[in-house]
């Protein structure tokens, strides 16, 4: 009876545990989801790797440049809507929409891009 009632208790503990982790793994809450963004710069380099990608852009603000960090989504999902590894090449211009970081560092959460040729990706039309 007690090794039972001593399992049961371990798997609810371990069930907890892990909500934790998740939810502080997907948490966004330093992202503004009520602002959007858009930023205009020159792509220094894109980081294709799990858990999330990272566009590193080189913004001109005020005369000085910046480098932004944007945080996308997973590679597994980003590959099923059609990027790869080159969508952002290093060196290309790029405008990009995010939701800017609350404490108003150089970042944010992707929403959409625009290449100079004029191609979309993401939700670009979101403003």
């Amino acid at each position: 009876m007690r090794s039972r009632s001593f399992r049961r208790f371990m798997t609810f503990t371990f069930i907890l545990l892990g909500i934790g982790v998740l939810s502080a793994h997907h948490s966004g809450t330093m992202f503004d989801p009520t602002k959007v963004k858009e930023i205009s710069g020159t792509v220094k380099e894109f980081q294709w790797k799990n858990p999330h990608v990272w566009i590193q852009l080189y913004v001109q603000n005020g005369g000085r440049q910046e480098e932004w960090s944007i945080e996308g989504g997973s590679p597994n999902t980003l590959s099923r809507n059609g990027w790869r590894p080159s969508t952002f090449a290093p060196g290309a211009s790029v405008s990009i929409k995010v939701n800017p970081m609350k404490d108003g560092s150089a970042g944010g959460q992707f929403i959409g891009a625009k290449f100079a040729d004029g191609r979309t990706i993401g939700n670009w039309d979101r403003d």
